[in-house]
């Protein structure tokens, strides 16, 4: 704890800075971006392509723009702030906005080339040709299909500049930004082959140590991502995004005190950021989620429950969207691992039918039904649920809802064998990247209805093969535990 405690006292000296203050380089790793703008715009220049590394979008943006207040002729500075709209590891992209940008430098490609005067800015800039669709091979095409592009265009610059470690990070994120599919192992190592390049040679640098934490992102690989977690809380101490990143692996390895330690200290720069900026605190958001989880997991209720608490506070107003899908979510896990059932009609909200957001209030408000033995009212939540959008895990809730009633209402059997089934189906999607967005993981079910039925050596099969997919989950782990001594008996 006595790294996160310092970590929070340098980030409380922010408070302090102006919003349009110099550079703090310091406090976001080490890089070198070598380029043609003025000597006085290069601490915001490099500045931002920090903050880019640490998807830190928005202040990138604010430092690129700064760099070309003082240089208007910094081609690179333009072509960061282009960058910041393109999000790869979140499948997100504003065009219109980068279009925005990259047409202050000309309005045709030509145009912009002629701006830039070394070769490699000139390189660099029509990588984000191909990206945003402006490319003769581009044009058209799909966001899917340019970022397939954009990646062997960065190949390309990698090879023609080998020892340029800014492209060879770039281009190792741009491998992960094709896994459109969800998690891929051989695009994780592949980008991982790309950037450990990176990461042995200055393992200070923000984009090696975070996008390594994006490939070993499993259980599987996750212990090859343990020596960039510990370290990246530490490159890029100014950064919230890198302090939440390392809970990336903790998570997946199932180290509790350390997921909470670095969400505590992500939710705490996120929020004195916001304060600098005058905007409103995140409460309900990302680190708050992953933190509550957390807390779940090491049996800390109560502080789980404080989390929430926050975030309900914020639900009662004018929430935003994103905050109505995370309120969704955490109640959800709230009422589904503390198994008080009861919570779920204390914590109410309005939610749209036909809504992504509501889907976790629709699951939990039916399975807590259920377990109150109320099947009507879990009829009527599942009729709702059943109007969310289709998806996979839509279709797993639905289907975990249906086989609990099935079995309630006398017919085991066929129960039993959906149940089964959809423990399957899960176990055939890609692993969350975080706490499960299915807060009722399926073999954790399947495994619980097989303990109440007496059947307590499938019940430890189960659990086992959920725990495989989230390591030192709680409720996995004692009721694996549980369910092995009764088999003994």
């Amino acid at each position: 704890m006595k790294k996160y405690f310092s970590l929070l006292l340098i980030v409380t000296l922010f408070i302090f800075i102006p919003v349009e203050s110099v550079a703090q380089n310091k406090l976001l790793g080490k890089i070198d971006f070598p380029n043609s703008g003025a000597e006085a715009a290069q601490a915001d220049f490099i500045e931002g392509v920090k903050f880019l590394h640490n998807f830190e979008y928005d202040d990138a943006a604010r430092a690129f723009q700064r760099a070309q207040k003082k240089d208007p002729n910094f081609v690179m500075a333009y072509y960061g702030e282009a960058k910041s709209h393109n999000h790869p590891i979140w499948m997100q992209q504003d065009r219109v906005a980068a279009m925005a940008i990259l047409s202050k430098l000309g309005e045709t490609v030509e145009e912009r080339q002629k701006k830039a005067s070394a070769q490699r800015e000139k390189d660099l800039l029509m990588s984000l040709e191909v990206l945003y669709g402006n490319a003769e091979n581009s044009k058209g095409l799909s966001k899917e299909e340019r970022d397939d592009l954009y990646m062997e265009f960065m190949k390309g610059l990698h090879e023609k500049y080998p020892e340029d470690h800014e492209i060879t990070a770039f281009y190792g994120l741009s491998i992960l930004g094709t896994a459109h599919e969800g998690r891929d192992f051989a695009i994780y190592m592949k980008a991982a082959a790309e950037l450990f390049d990176v990461w042995n040679a200055n393992n200070e640098h923000p984009g090696a140590a975070h996008y390594l934490i994006h490939s070993f992102d499993d259980p599987v690989h996750a212990p090859l991502g343990l020596p960039m977690a510990k370290a990246y809380s530490e490159i890029a101490p100014a950064a919230a995004h890198a302090q939440h990143m390392t809970s990336h692996i903790f998570l997946a390895l199932g180290m509790w005190k350390e997921t909470i330690d670095a969400n505590i200290v992500a939710r705490d720069v996120q929020q004195t950021r916001q304060k600098e900026l005058d905007e409103k605190l995140t409460v309900c958001g990302h680190y708050p989620w992953w933190l509550q989880y957390g807390y779940l997991q090491a049996g800390e209720k109560e502080k789980a429950r404080e989390v929430l608490l926050n975030c309900y506070d914020r639900i009662k107003k004018e929430p935003t969207g994103g905050e109505k899908w995370h309120f969704s979510v955490m109640r959800g896990h709230f009422v589904v691992d503390s198994e008080m059932w009861v919570a779920a009609e204390e914590w109410k909200a309005e939610y749209e039918t036909g809504n992504r957001a509501g889907q976790n209030y629709f699951f939990t408000s039916a399975f807590a039904a259920i377990k109150m033995g109320e099947l009507e009212k879990a009829r009527e939540n599942l009729d709702k649920l059943m109007e969310v959008p289709e998806s996979p895990d839509r279709n797993i809730q639905m289907n975990q809802i249906k086989s609990l009633l099935l079995i309630e209402e006398g017919n085991k059997d066929e129960g039993f064998e959906l149940l089964k089934e959809t423990a399957v189906a899960e176990s055939e999607l890609p692993i969350d990247f975080g706490p499960p967005t299915i807060v009722k993981p399926s073999y954790e079910l399947l495994a619980e209805v097989l303990m109440e039925a007496g059947n307590y050596e499938e019940a430890i099969d189960a659990y086992e093969k959920q725990l495989e997919r989230t390591p030192k989950r709680r409720k996995s782990w004692l009721g694996k535990e549980q369910a092995t001594g009764l088999a003994s008996q």
